[in-house]
């Protein structure tokens, strides 16, 4: 993630970031909750309803783990409002300096829509290093998107609007794209009729999506470099693939690693791969997993691999940049 506010950071890593018009503000604090069971913890509750000021609240008392931001921020006047109510950053659909620069100086976290390289420019003039992509979809997409940005590279976009699962992981992989904003696992339908468990299904499902966690290969414990080079070639043999040496392994195919040397279990690892380390990282701690800093390998200046304090019958567990 880049260098931004910490709570816009929060936001990065967190992926996804569910935009929501809530009609009745006693569905705020279940509908959190199953965001937060689904592995979302954050959420934009939208001045598009007039309970937008008692979901806040009710978020803020009932769930306060909860990321909470106000969204469809029109005035000076609603950034107060909000964050009376608890919010922790204001997103608005479009560039408005007064509220803008009142954010700024009072140091609210602000995400501001753009839709032009002039809106992105004004970003850049107030200080800005994340703002809004607004509407997504109907501005032309991924493609538009990336055009515009392409002269900013410092500026990081937060696209929304038309956006569902089946373009999420296409937006993230963009490295304009600081995370997305969507409504399809918070649908006014789904909220009213008090369908958490289904919005938590969703929400469960948008952050597999994202993540893509996967066996990328499961490492063995050889003992010797020449014992490793015997079980990858009899291993390869058996599965009709290649085995090639790495400085410390020998491979069979992709799967199955021998090591030269002793390594992190008992009597291996299991290797856990991911579109997005950094994310899965921060997905992994709020589940209660320990990351092992120590472990932490890096390419071409990014996080690449690192291990979980955790043991699963012998084996040790890292995550891989997929």
């Amino acid at each position: 993630m880049t260098s931004v506010n910490p709570i816009l950071k929060k936001l990065g890593l967190t992926g996804i970031v569910p935009v929501v018009a809530i009609d009745d503000a006693n569905h705020a604090v279940p509908l959190a909750r199953a965001l937060m069971e689904g592995g979302i913890p954050c959420i934009e509750i939208t001045f598009r309803t007039n309970a937008a000021r008692d979901a806040m609240r009710q978020i803020s008392a009932g769930v306060p783990e909860m990321l909470m931001g106000a969204g469809t921020v029109l005035t000076v006047e609603q950034v107060a409002t909000a964050v009376d109510c608890g919010a922790k950053y204001i997103v608005s659909p479009g560039l408005n300096r007064k509220v803008v620069e009142y954010c700024l100086a009072h140091d609210i976290p602000v995400t501001p829509g753009v839709a032009t390289p002039s809106d992105v420019e004004v970003a850049i003039e107030l200080g800005l290093e994340v703002v809004k992509f607004f509407p997504a979809e109907a501005m032309g997409g991924l493609s538009y998107l990336n055009a515009i940005g392409a002269p900013y590279k410092a500026m990081k976009f937060i696209p929304t609007g038309g956006i569902d699962e089946s373009l999420l992981l296409s937006y993230l992989k963009s490295p304009r794209v600081h995370a997305c904003g969507g409504s399809w696992m918070v649908k006014s339908d789904l909220i009213s009729a008090g369908k958490f468990d289904e919005i938590r299904i969703l929400s469960t499902k948008a952050v597999g999506t994202m993540l893509g966690l996967h066996v990328a290969h499961v490492g063995i414990n050889s003992g010797s470099a020449e014992e490793a080079a015997r079980l990858a070639g009899l291993t390869g043999g058996m599965l009709n693939v290649a085995s090639r040496e790495t400085s410390a392994a020998f491979f069979a195919g992709t799967q199955v690693e021998f090591r030269k040397a002793a390594s992190p279990g008992t009597h291996g690892h299991l290797a856990i791969g991911t579109h997005f380390i950094e994310r899965a990282i921060a997905h992994f701690e709020r589940m209660g997993f320990k990351i092992l800093p120590e472990t932490m390998l890096e390419k071409n200046g990014k996080a690449h691999a690192v291990y979980l304090d955790v043991d699963i019958a012998g084996f040790a567990v890292h995550l891989i940049q997929a």
